[in-house]
C-alpha cells in the first residue's frame, strides 16, 4: 500500500471517531478565594470614652483621669485570637482638679513628661473567656520601663457601636512614678487603679 493510501486511509479514521470519544480541552480552574484578612480598624468614639484612674494619697482616694489619649483596634468577634490593640496616652493631659497636683504630677519625680510624654498598651495576645469578656495580654509602657501585663476586658453593645471596659492595678513604682521622697509608700500608695472605657464603632456586631 501506497504512502498516499495510508495517510487517507489515517484521515478518514480520525473523521469517523465519535465526538463522545475524543479529548476536549480541561476547563481553566477556579480562582482560590482570597484568604480571610483581618477585621478593618475600628473608630475610637473619643467623646464616649475615658481612660481614668484612682490613686490613695495618705489613704484618702485621689481620682483623674487623661483628656487626650488614642485606640487603635482590629477585632473580629469570630475571631478574638487575631485582634490587635494598640493605646497611647497623653500623659500631660492629666486632670485631676487640682491644678497644684497637676502641675507636680508632670515633674521628673513624676511623670517626667517633658522625657516620656506618653503612656503606651500593646497587645500580644487574646484569650476569649466567655460571655464577651477576654483577658487581654501585652505590654505596658511607662517612663521609660516596660512591663507585661493581663488586662481583662468586657464588650457590650450600645447601639450601632461597641464599648470595652476593663483595668488593672498599675504599681506606681514599678515605673518609678514617686521617687525620691515621694517613694514613701506612707504618703502615697503604691497601688494605682487604672480604669477605661473605649466606645469604638466598625466592630461587627457580638
Amino acid at each position: 500500500m501506497s504512502l498516499r493510501s495510508l495517510s487517507l486511509l489515517a484521515l478518514a479514521a480520525a473523521l469517523s471517531t465519535p465526538a463522545w470519544a475524543q479529548t476536549a480541552p480541561k476547563p481553566a480552574a477556579s480562582p482560590k478565594p482570597a484568604a480571610a484578612t483581618s477585621a478593618a480598624p475600628a473608630q475610637l468614639v473619643a467623646a464616649q470614652s475615658e481612660v481614668a484612674f484612682t490613686s490613695r494619697q495618705m489613704g484618702v482616694p485621689v481620682d483623674g483621669r487623661f483628656r487626650r489619649f488614642e485606640a487603635q483596634v482590629q477585632f473580629d468577634p469570630k475571631k478574638p485570637e487575631t485582634a490587635r490593640i494598640a493605646l497611647k496616652v497623653d500623659l500631660a493631659s492629666i486632670t485631676m482638679g487640682a491644678p497644684e497636683s497637676e502641675a507636680e504630677v508632670v515633674k521628673p519625680e513624676w511623670f517626667n513628661t517633658a522625657k516620656f510624654p506618653q503612656a503606651t498598651f500593646t497587645s500580644t495576645a487574646v484569650k476569649a473567656l466567655g460571655g464577651n469578656r477576654y483577658e487581654v495580654a501585652g505590654q505596658f509602657a511607662l517612663k521609660g520601663i516596660t512591663r507585661d501585663i493581663v488586662v481583662p476586658v468586657t464588650l457590650a453593645a450600645a447601639g450601632a457601636n461597641t464599648v470595652a471596659t476593663g483595668g488593672f492595678t498599675l504599681k506606681r513604682l514599678e515605673h518609678r512614678i514617686g521617687e525620691g521622697e515621694w517613694a514613701d509608700t506612707s504618703m502615697v500608695a503604691n497601688d494605682v487603679a487604672v480604669k477605661f472605657k473605649l466606645t469604638l464603632s466598625g466592630i461587627a456586631p457580638l
